[in-house]
């Protein structure tokens, strides 16, 4: 397979999932946490009476309470308000994501037409390659039974009893062969 199929391949493989990462994120809900700390501080008073003294002692006692709680956020949209116009949309509209993936299979589809087009042509094979490649197929054919009739630099002309063909070359190195009439 050629590299560049493959990189395209995985150039719309990263899309597609990078699309679908943005898909499920946007698609989900965020929590609002929010965490309260509450601190009191208490006295307590000791009374203590011994012959005929009374000692009061204060010690403070502090409490501290933290309280964290979860809850989904909640995102209320308000329409905005637009002059009154006359227009003939429907509500229903296509959702962003579904033409970002029309974008990007088009884009592919643009990707493996030009590659497909690129793939037959385009570069021409030199005088020498094609002469060397007739030489060949004409080499296969007399190994099977073909005499050679008369060759030029970029066809040959082949018998075999009553029936000719013809074996050429062209531009691009593609050997082709055709029955001639007798």
């Amino acid at each position: 397979m050629p590299r560049s199929i493959k990189l395209s391949g995985l150039v719309i493989l990263f899309a597609a999932g990078l699309l679908l990462a943005t898909a499920v994120a946007a698609s989900g809900q965020a929590a609002d946490t929010t965490t309260t700390t509450t601190t009191e501080t208490t006295s307590i008073v000791e009374t203590t009476t011994s012959a005929g003294t009374t000692t009061e002692v204060t010690v403070p006692v502090t409490t501290t309470v933290q309280i964290t709680t979860t809850s989904p956020a909640v995102t209320i949209t308000r329409p905005t308000t637009t002059p009154t116009t006359t227009s003939s949309s429907s509500g229903n509209g296509t959702a962003a994501w579904i033409w970002v993936l029309i974008g990007i299979l088009g884009a592919a589809l643009i990707i493996v037409i030009v590659l497909l087009a690129r793939r037959g042509g385009g570069a021409k094979v030199p005088p020498e390659e094609r002469r060397r490649r007739l030489d060949g197929a004409v080499a296969t054919w007399a190994a099977q039974g073909w005499g050679l009739e008369s060759q030029s630099a970029d066809s040959a002309v082949l018998r075999r009893g009553d029936e000719l063909m013809l074996v050429s070359v062209d531009d691009a190195g593609h050997v082709s062969t055709r029955p001639l009439a007798s």
